[in-house]
């Protein structure tokens, strides 16, 4: 690894429900107001297939919004590095929908029972949910690091503390961050990534041991 540095379809009611709640975030630590230095570092790809994102569970909230539509509720994460299950939930705790993924593919499932499959999550939740979860890189933005697979830009302030990355068109802003336990390092609380008009918002309530 090289761093240089530098200066839709139809769904359920309660899916429409889902869509027209917007819930607050409360709770968070944010950071300071105060001027941070910030430093920037180009990382390129990585060419070793040995860097792999780490296991983990997450439990937290999630909002998107574009041009066309927002929604917010709840999500429930569980990452490995063959697969993934992501339940997006409605405000009342409801799965709006299960998304699954494994060495075969992907599959969506809808609060109806419906079925939808592609090759990534990327199209699949664009063509059934009519927005894109860029997955790919998210399993490492949303432990405050870059994908190793294309190069990214890296604002970090002068503890080292991660404060942005911009990767594949999406930029991501780290508003809060949390310690678990003692001796563990420290990761996100709340992040926002955005990629034109389209920005989702996720706040992490809990995460699972890894």
């Amino acid at each position: 690894m090289k761093i240089i540095a530098l200066g839709p379809i139809n769904l359920s009611p309660a899916y429409g429900l889902f869509c027209c709640l917007f819930f607050l975030l409360a709770g968070c630590t944010t950071l300071t107001d105060k001027p941070v230095a910030v430093s920037t570092v180009v990382i390129e790809s990585a060419t070793s297939e040995s860097v792999a994102s780490a296991n983990f569970e997450l439990a937290g909230r999630v909002s998107v919004r574009d041009s066309k539509q927002s929604f917010s509720g709840g999500v429930r994460w569980h990452h490995t590095h063959a697969s993934d299950e992501i339940l997006l939930l409605s405000p009342l705790g409801q799965t709006v929908a299960q998304i699954q993924r494994n060495p075969e593919g992907v599959q969506l499932t809808t609060s109806e029972q419906k079925i939808y499959r592609a090759a990534d999550v990327e199209s699949l939740t664009g063509q059934v949910l009519g927005w894109r979860l860029p997955l790919t890189g998210l399993q490492y933005w949303v432990r405050g690091v870059n994908s190793p697979a294309t190069s990214a830009a890296v604002d970090k302030d002068d503890a080292g503390r991660v404060m942005a990355i911009r990767q594949d068109g999406w930029e991501i802003a780290y508003l809060s961050f949390f310690s678990l336990e003692q001796g563990q390092a420290e990761r996100p609380r709340v992040l926002s990534l955005q990629r034109g008009e389209l920005e989702i918002k996720l706040v992490v309530d809990s995460w699972g041991a890894e």
